[in-house]
């Protein structure tokens, strides 16, 4: 096992565990900051709103003013202008000036009411909105535009004047000013939510990740082979499926490596007495008998090759290429029919290729492909030719003749090989894909059972099945495989 499997690191418990303390502690930074700024900016806006209110009080009985806030008296050509409402031609004002005409009405207790305009570098107050109620004093109403002036970034200053009274220029930046509003830590709590979203989901995905590309190397393990163990870093629980499944990987390995050594073992030891038997039978004057006795040690000699041959199919030892699966059908077929037998290649229907709708036209384009066309398959060649010729030889043998057939779509390739037995049912075919199945007729036939069981492994070992379907005039034998 490699080291990198060897090696401890955090298991889904404790790195799980860890994973949901920081989103907890997150939630809670997260939030103090979200509450602090609203606690500040309320705080912000009741004081802009009391230094309104007492701004009131020094405005029309000449108390002090509020903290933050200065009052100095309007020069008399201010004045004149100010009276004729020609804010905007005073002297020292920001550009460009936005004024904001809020007169500020007496109430029937005998407080007076004030002249008043907000003068800002930066927009117009929506007076109307401010909040009012039934008997509401002139100095909550002066507090309700200062506190309305505190919300917005910007540099006001206010030009006001009692009715009996002279007109006063009001500041107070450090009140209700750009500069007197507290940091807003919404936009860093907002950002900090977003990066620690990110971290988990990073986190969780590529964890996920891990998982699944072990599970898709596995998957594809059989199709298109693998290392002898598996590296993978991850989780401590992933590092441990890992370790699991080389044990098993070698375990099978030396299983079936004895298995073939136990039976390559068996064929030697059979091939001495096999030829002695042979040169005896050579002795036999009765011809008929010499010849059952001959075909007796050749059938003998073909189980033990049978097996072999299955035992090198589930070992899956050849390494897969890319080969084109229509140039090996093609010469398996020409390779029967130089041989003399009833073997044919079925003509390839034409492939439609069907494009996309054109901007100057509705209808789609369409191309014919005439004729044969490369298939092009990641497979083991030795494995596909034999299993192809275990289908061809069984049509012969039990249908008289055989057609093969190919096809393919994006994913996956068909081969079919049908025959004209015209006898047998799909459900008694299938039942011989068994070990060391025959079907009725054995008697009259070579071989052993095995053929349609080493089709059904290779089959699976490319990613397909070996399955049967009826044909008009007898069985067709449909074998699979993923091209990629």
């Amino acid at each position: 096992m490699s080291e990198e499997l060897r090696h401890d690191g955090p298991s889904l418990r404790v790195s799980g565990s860890l994973l949901i303390f920081a989103a907890a502690l997150a939630g809670v930074v997260i939030t103090a900051m979200w509450s602090l700024s609203q606690t500040r900016w309320t705080a912000h806006l009741d004081r802009a709103e009391r230094a309104g209110i007492l701004l009131y009080d020094t405005l029309t009985r000449g108390l002090g003013a509020p903290e933050g806030v200065t009052l100095t008296e309007v020069d008399p050509a201010d004045a004149a202008r100010a009276e004729r409402g020609a804010f905007t031609s005073l002297t020292g004002l920001p550009s460009p000036a936005y004024v904001t005409i809020a007169p500020i009405l007496p109430d029937g207790a005998g407080g007076p009411g004030l002249h008043l305009a907000v003068i800002s570098d930066g927009l117009q107050y929506r007076v109307a909105e401010l909040p009012s109620r039934p008997g509401q004093r002139p100095e909550e109403t002066l507090g309700q535009l200062t506190r309305l002036m505190a919300r917005y970034c910007s540099h006001p200053l206010i030009v006001a004047r009692p009715d009996n009274g002279a007109w006063q220029r009001v500041e107070g930046p450090e009140v209700w000013g750009c500069e007197a509003a507290p940091a807003d830590l919404r936009l860093p709590a907002i950002a900090l939510s977003l990066l620690a979203l990110a971290v988990i989901f990073t986190l969780v995905t590529g964890t996920a990740a891990r998982f699944t590309d072990f599970a898709t190397a596995l998957a594809a393990r059989r199709r298109l082979g693998g290392p002898e163990s598996y590296e993978a870093k991850g989780p401590a629980e992933l590092r441990a499926i890992v370790g699991a499944v080389n044990t098993y990987l070698e375990a099978e390995r030396e299983q079936l490596a004895k298995r073939a050594v136990v039976l390559s073992g068996v064929s030697h030891d059979l091939g001495t007495p096999a030829t002695r038997l042979r040169l005896r039978s050579a002795l036999i004057e009765d011809a008929a008998l010499r010849g059952k006795f001959e075909a007796d040690i050749d059938r003998m000699t073909a189980i033990i090759e049978s097996a072999l041959t299955y035992t090198r199919a589930e070992l899956n030892v050849e390494e897969p290429r890319e080969l084109s699966l229509s140039a090996l059908v093609e010469a398996l077929v020409d390779d029967y029919r130089d041989m003399g037998q009833p073997v044919s290649l079925a003509s390839v229907e034409p492939m439609v290729l069907h494009g996309g709708q054109s901007l100057f036209s509705a209808r789609r384009g369409a191309q014919v492909i005439e004729g044969a066309h490369r298939v092009l398959v990641t497979a083991r060649p030795v494995s596909i030719q034999r299993a192809v010729s275990n289908l061809v030889d069984n049509a012969l043998k039990y249908g008289r003749r055989a057609e093969v057939r190919l096809e393919a779509t994006a994913d996956m390739a068909t081969i079919m090989v049908e025959d004209e037995s015209g006898m047998r049912s799909t459900e008694e075919i299938e039942a011989l894909m068994a070990p060391f199945r025959r079907g009725a007729n054995a008697r009259s036939s070579d071989g052993i059972g095995l053929g349609l069981s080493i089709v059904s492994t290779i089959a699976m070992m490319h990613g397909g099945e070996l399955r049967f379907e009826t044909a008009p005039h007898g069985l067709r034998a449909v074998f699979t495989l993923r091209r990629g």
